[in-house]
């Protein structure tokens, strides 16, 4: 080190040794904070051979990529994290001359997530093979490559899990992790020999050697490098065929086999579908779907093997609720939906990551139609509708198609918008165009760019190619911009008036405006008719557009209803006359459920947003009294809890009416459903029989909690009693819940007990969600404390935030307290995500969001900054309502006359 330093000192002048410095500092630096990595080298295959160690939780590995230098450079820039590069690990060699070239320097930047390889001469432009050798850890995060546990004969064990979407296939091997670095993928796996090892492909061959096996894998299609999948651990598995011979296999914990049969026979048949809608077969040997029990997401799409939690893919006939079985079906379905959108087809960037969900979660709707038409599945798709709106109504939302400039970014925008607001527009889409045609081009689009990237402008072409129609123009307003209008429809004379503004359940004024397909109905699903609203402000004639079918007067005995089957992404505001005649509507049953439960939407929207009464609400709701449909009556029930909670804010002392009306309002469908299954009753009976139930507990009524303690002793002496069908287990638990106190924690106890004893995910989430809906303080704090114990899985601590009115302070409280933990549990994600926005959002006042901004003050992630802005502004909202409600004027007597039978 001395002679170097002597012959710097000799050789080069003080200024020009500060100049050479600099320069280097420079050539390193410019590949910081970039988004993107430099294009100067392209990846075309990767041969990756990983050793996981599931005792000491580590991994070694190496990986050689067949890389195109395609530009003069001397750097060879890639994404790497977590990982242990030595400066001796990694070469390059041309394909042409067999010169090998070693980097003078390799340095990880911790912070980008890169590693840069600087090499001594510049690199010769054509094919070479850059080698590298690396170790990482197996880490307890549920991201990258890491560890899973699970019990097998009594023996606590570990198995070995990768999960690279969005971001993290570098925390296994470095790679170009960006979804438009395509590569073929060559994978070998060194693991134990009595273990199951799977990947994306079929095995080749295996060599055992002693104790451990070599497993080769078939070399992969090309694909992103966040689909790229390795599960070793020890499992059953149940197995079918599709008619063309794609070997279907589901993979579960040892003695679970028999759980995965539903979600086998939805995969088969859903292959088969997804062959004829797409026009296009699906393009591997063999499809693996594996329940995995510590899974972050709800499911990942990893080419060729599928990833899921076990509440979303195994289904016990015994003891899973109906709403399970169609939660398997929906989300295999999805995944399924992402081997060809998402998988063949994929996404340029994560700006465009909507094309991704936005369409698996549309076409699943698609797909358990077809399976299941008995669900009616469509009309449940308002609930995905209904997510997006409430999000998308926020001025902390964003556009679907959403600038992304970092990696740490892109956890937070798998949210409502890319999923929902994504899936509404394209089935708004569809309505306009056409099945047929809507189909057609999708299937063009899907052959076009099979095993390549595209953009939205992509998308939109393939469909205004196949439709004739200006899809382009239409959709841009919807999908780069955030928000959704409001469309204001008032009767003057003869004449319909209709006006958008941008709707913010703030109350404030926006500056959106759209091209919005327009659908109308008049007096009866027979008259009805579409236009484009691509003014602020439009009229109609009512006799141009109905002619000689109109009423004699549009009044309370007729009715007008926007948006038929609520397949637009907007809302509506009826002027005072039209609003009488959709309640009129409502109560004589003459409107479809999907626009019963838009007016309903719409109106409680609007009343949030202070636009609208919450006497005028509550008098709507009155209307839906003898309502029987699920997906109206569930998002009854979702109101009435909102209803409820800034009732306790701002006019407490009406707070006791307002839940004897919601008792009244609820207690004609619970008595039609009864406690017990009736033979041949439908799938939404069997799940609305549970919503109903729980309905009535958190409103206090007596009768359900006594029916409910009753019911759940005989299960606590017999877990096979036929008192407790799993369909009640949730509205009973939480029943049980009511009454729990501190001082009397037989219930609590009693939960805990049946969460120890049962193997069942299902069943330890119904237990998890209820545990903190006690009305007291402390023992809603003991329940927050026990899911970060060890005896809950990391993911489910999530389950346990759906807390009470009364629970709200405590929660805030611990989380304040346990913020290091949990930021050092779940890091960046949605996980980490989820616990902000449930402790912060319910509450309802000025001086808490102040509170809560301040204690984030010295402490906001990146990965949270959105979310938390979200949250804030939700708390405003709350604050802003329950100002609004206290000084609503005869709010009282309307409270009062409800509460007593006065609809």
């Amino acid at each position: 080190m001395c002679r170097l330093i002597n012959w710097v000192l000799k050789y080069l002048h003080p200024s020009r040794l500060l100049c050479c410095l600099v320069s280097h500092a420079q050539t390193v630096d410019q590949f910081k904070d970039q988004p993107r990595l430099p294009k100067f080298a392209v990846p075309k295959r990767y041969d990756i051979r990983l050793r996981p160690d599931l005792v000491a939780c580590s991994f070694s590995g190496s990986v050689a990529i067949d890389l195109d230098i395609v530009a003069p450079t001397s750097y060879i820039v890639l994404n790497a994290a977590e990982l242990s590069v030595s400066d001796d690990a990694a070469s390059f060699t041309n394909r042409d001359s067999s010169k090998v070239f070693k980097p003078s320097r390799v340095e990880l930047f911790k912070q980008d997530q890169i590693l840069v390889l600087e090499f001594p001469d510049s690199l010769p432009i054509g094919l070479g093979v850059l080698t590298i050798q690396f170790e990482g850890t197996l880490n307890d995060r549920m991201k990258g490559f890491y560890r899973s546990k699970y019990e097998h004969n009594g023996e606590q064990k570990n198995m070995a899990v990768t999960q690279f979407e969005p971001a993290d296939a570098r925390k296994c091997f470095p790679c170009w992790d960006e979804p438009a670095c395509k590569a073929t993928f060559k994978i070998t796996l060194d693991v134990p020999s009595e273990l199951t090892a799977l990947s994306n492909m079929p095995v080749i061959e295996e060599k055992i050697n002693g104790n451990i096996k070599t497993v080769s894998y078939q070399e992969s299609p090309i694909m992103s490098t966040y689909l790229v999948a390795v599960v070793v651990g020890l499992f059953d598995f149940v197995e079918d065929h599709t008619s063309d011979g794609v070997k279907v296999r589901v993979y579960c914990q040892v003695g679970k086999s028999n759980q995965g049969k539903f979600a086998l026979f939805v995969a088969v048949k859903t292959l088969e579908l997804f062959k004829h809608y797409f026009e296009t077969p699906y393009s591997l040997p063999k499809l693996d779907m594996i329940a995995i029990p510590d899974f972050g997401a709800g499911a990942m799409e990893n080419y060729g093997l599928v990833t899921y939690r076990e509440t979303n893919l195994l289904y016990d006939d015994q003891h899973s609720a109906a709403a399970y079985k169609q939660r398997v079906a929906i989300v295999v379905t999805h995944e399924l939906a992402h081997q060809w959108f998402g998988n063949l087809v994929t996404m340029e960037w994560w700006t465009h990551l909507w094309l991704n969900e936005g369409f698996a979660t549309w076409v699943s709707y698609l797909a358990t139609d077809s399976l299941f038409p008995e669900w009616k599945i469509w009309s449940q798709f308002l609930d995905e509708t209904i997510e997006g709106l409430k999000l998308d109504g926020l001025a902390e939302s964003h556009p679907i198609e959403v600038e992304i400039n970092h990696a740490h970014e892109i956890d937070e925008i798998f949210d409502a918008i890319s999923y929902r607001k994504g899936a509404s527009v394209i089935r708004m889409l569809q309505s306009y165009l056409g099945a047929e045609c809507f189909q057609r081009s999708l299937a063009s689009y899907i052959k076009r760019y099979a095993c390549s990237n595209a953009k939205t402008e992509d998308l939109w072409a393939a469909l205004e190619e196949g439709s004739g129609e200006p899809v382009n123009k239409l959709m841009d307003s919807w999908t780069k911009q955030k928000g959704y209008p409001v469309v204001t429809v008032r009767v003057n004379n003869e004449k319909l008036e209709f006006e958008q503004s941008q709707f913010l359940s703030s109350g404030a004024q926006g500056e959106g405006h759209w091209i919005v397909p327009i659908t109308l109905c008049l007096g009866s699903y027979d008259v009805c008719k579409n236009f484009l609203l691509q003014e602020k402000t439009e009229t109609r004639d009512v006799n141009e557009l109905f002619g000689s079918q109109i009423p004699q007067e549009i009044g309370p005995r007729s009715w007008i209803k926007l948006n038929v089957d609520q397949t637009g992404f907007y809302r509506v505001k009826y002027d005072e006359g039209l609003a009488a005649g959709l309640r009129y509507a409502v109560e004589k049953q003459l409107l479809s459920a999907t626009d019963r439960f838009g007016i309903l939407d719409d109106l409680y929207a609007l009343c949030m947003a202070r636009k609208e009464r919450l006497t005028s609400l509550l008098a709507l709701m009155g209307a839906y009294r003898e309502e029987l449909d699920y997906i109206v009556l569930s998002n009854l029930i979702t109101i009435s809890h909102e209803v409820e909670r800034i009732a306790a804010d701002s006019v407490p002392e009406l707070l006791d009416n307002i839940k004897q009306f919601f008792i009244n309002l609820f207690q004609f469908s619970a008595e039609k459903l009864g406690w017990d299954p009736k033979p041949g009753e439908s799938h939404l009976d069997a799940m609305l029989r549970g919503e109903v139930l729980t309905a009535l507990a958190v409103c206090g009524h007596d009768l359900t909690l006594d029916e409910a303690s009753r019911r759940f002793q005989a299960f606590l002496e017999d877990r096979s009693t036929q008192l407790l069908p799993p369909d009640i287990r949730k509205a009973t638990y939480v029943a049980v819940m009511q009454r729990a106190r501190k001082s009397n924690r037989f219930a609590y106890e009693s939960l805990l007990k049946v969460y120890r004893e049962t193997d069942l995910s299902q069943e330890k989430t119904r237990i998890l969600s209820s545990l903190a809906s006690s009305h007291d303080p402390d023992l809603i704090l003991e329940a927050l404390n026990f899911m970060l114990s060890s005896e809950v899985r990391s993911q489910d601590a999530v389950f346990g935030l759906a807390v009470s009115l009364e629970g709200r302070e405590v929660t805030w409280t611990w989380f304040k307290e346990n913020w290091e933990h949990l930021l050092k549990t779940y890091g960046a994600g949605y996980l980490i995500t989820r616990f902000v926005s449930a402790t912060v959002s319910p509450f309802a006042s000025f001086e808490k969001a102040k509170e809560v901004e301040e204690f984030f003050a010295t402490r906001s992630q990146p990965a949270i900054a959105r979310t938390l802005r979200q949250s804030l502004e939700r708390v405003h909202i709350n604050a802003s309502w329950v100002h609004s409600v206290r000084n609503e004027q005869h709010l009282a007597q309307a409270v009062q006359e409800l509460a007593f039978g006065k609809y």
